[in-house]
């Protein structure tokens, strides 16, 4: 954390994160062999920042959204989880400070509660198949009768969904609303159409 916290180490951080953001790298190992409007690799400013900290470190990831929507990030404080998300909205810019409020509590909502997907449809369907097996397998444990397993397990699997799917959850700051609600009535108080495209969420050592 000491080193976390250095000019030196935040200049770093800032000056790679700059560079992903012009840079058409699809993973690490090309990042790295990128040169930099210093003329250096970013694989030499890795080597050389650790020469400077004195502390071994190692890019492990980075994304980088390119699309039409509105993008917000938030860092948790401590700096050890981010959030960086994506959502279209054709008006947003009626009320920009209104739009980036609401968009800050959709990224908060995904620092909170580490949804999978945005969607059902995005799930992915492996990780799906595995948890409604396990839910069979519970329920038949259970002694249930044969005939009505089917519908327990799949209401079971939408108790699943509403953990694992950002506009399934419960909203954060009002349990009674789901993250898909907030959404309509910002949309409906706006005028406006919004939808969230994607998100990434980034704990360090995951």
């Amino acid at each position: 954390d000491f080193v976390a916290r250095t000019d030196k180490f935040k200049n770093f951080v800032s000056d790679i994160a700059k560079h992903v953001a012009t840079s058409s790298a699809t993973d690490v190992d090309s990042l790295l062999n990128e040169k930099m409007s210093s003329g250096k690799t970013v694989s030499d400013l890795v080597t050389e920042t650790i020469g400077l900290v004195g502390e071994n470190m190692q890019l492990k990831r980075f994304a980088r959204f390119v699309g039409e929507g509105f993008v917000t990030n938030y860092i948790h404080p401590g700096d050890k989880l981010g959030v960086m998300v994506e959502i279209a909205a054709a008006k947003a810019s009626a009320d920009m400070n209104g739009f980036r409020a609401f968009a800050r509590d959709v990224a908060m909502q995904i620092a909170a509660t580490n949804p999978q997907a945005v969607n059902r449809e995005d799930l992915n369907q492996t990780m799906v198949a595995k948890e409604r097996e396990i839910l069979r397998h519970q329920t038949e444990n259970e002694k249930k009768p044969a005939a009505v397993i089917d519908k327990i397990v799949d209401g079971r699997m939408e108790k699943f969904y509403s953990e694992v799917v950002l506009l399934e959850q419960p909203f954060v700051k009002d349990n009674d609303k789901t993250v898909k609600d907030i959404i309509k009535d910002r949309a409906a108080a706006t005028g406006d159409t919004i939808q969230v495209k994607r998100f990434v969420r980034f704990r360090l050592g995951e």
